[in-house]
């Protein structure tokens, strides 16, 4: 199965969607689900309610439950784990045994997802548009957004090579955080410590300075990449340590000019636009 993971909001709420391009279909993950209708924020707390329904459902002879996908999904702690999936037809029936005021609206929201989608493949400039709106309406300033959407196309550029280059993708977080380290002075899993941050996205809580200097690192590294062709894990870290030395000596000239650090504890709330600003 050739897929694509994203994040989609509803109400807000994120969640972890694949994209099947064979099958022409979404998978949704069904934890992700069963905690937005049961209002819980608690992981845990709904993994362990879908578990139980999940025994109902296989009790009362329901196959596709019984039969559940399994596929690896990015978790809140930055990792890849195999999580329950399900098709858009497995999710109606799912919805339909879990009472909550949030079933229908959540019905329609899946189904201008698919629709979403379709439309999406034959225009990509879509997809970025989508991203934009978002971000928006999750109240994010205009240059910021402008940044962020260049950096996730950076993003897909580097790690477009390390996938050329034979890396594994539960690599990826590795080679990551040697880019990060590298130009930040902290592992993504420190940085993200030092901005208070658990579940949330590192880049999406990035000052604009951040993002650009992290883009700058994983764009030298791409551009390093497609020049030395670099095989496997070990060639490829050097090269993201190359990458990341290039925003290293930015940053130094940065702060050596402001006399201070662009590291900042600033997380997303700390510098979204207020309401009145995000209406104008």
């Amino acid at each position: 199965m050739t897929k694509k993971e994203s994040l989609q909001l509803f109400e807000e709420q994120k969640v972890r969607t694949v994209w099947d391009d064979e099958q022409e279909k979404w998978y949704f993950a069904i934890v992700d689900v069963v905690g937005i209708l049961t209002n819980s924020d608690d992981y845990q707390k709904a993994r362990k309610y879908w578990n139980k329904l999940k025994q109902r459902l296989k009790e009362e002879g329901y196959e596709p439950v019984t039969n559940c996908h399994q596929l690896k999904l990015r978790a809140a702690d930055g990792k890849m784990r195999l999580t329950d999936v399900a098709d858009t037809e497995q999710l109606f029936r799912i919805i339909q045994s879990i009472p909550s005021p949030k079933a229908e609206p959540f019905k329609q929201w899946m189904a201008q997802v698919a629709s979403d989608r379709i439309d999406q493949m034959q225009d990509p400039e879509l997809s970025i548009e989508q991203a934009m709106q978002d971000y928006k309406r999750l109240g994010y300033s205009d240059n910021w957004i402008n940044q962020r959407i260049r950096s996730i196309e950076v993003r897909k550029e580097l790690t477009d090579e390390w996938q050329r280059g034979g890396v594994n993708g539960t690599q990826y977080a590795s080679l990551t955080d040697i880019i990060t380290k590298e130009w930040s002075g902290r592992t993504t899993k420190q940085y993200k410590h030092l901005k208070g941050l658990k579940k949330e996205n590192l880049r999406d809580n990035m000052t604009n300075v951040e993002l650009a200097l992290n883009t700058l690192a994983e764009a030298s590294a791409a551009e390093i990449s497609k020049q030395q062709d670099p095989k496997g894990f070990h060639q490829h870290a050097a090269v993201a340590k190359s990458g990341g030395s290039v925003a290293k000596a930015a940053r130094d000239q940065l702060e050596k000019k402001l006399g201070r650090t662009v590291i900042s504890p600033a997380k997303a709330k700390d510098y979204l636009l207020p309401p009145d600003d995000e209406a104008r």
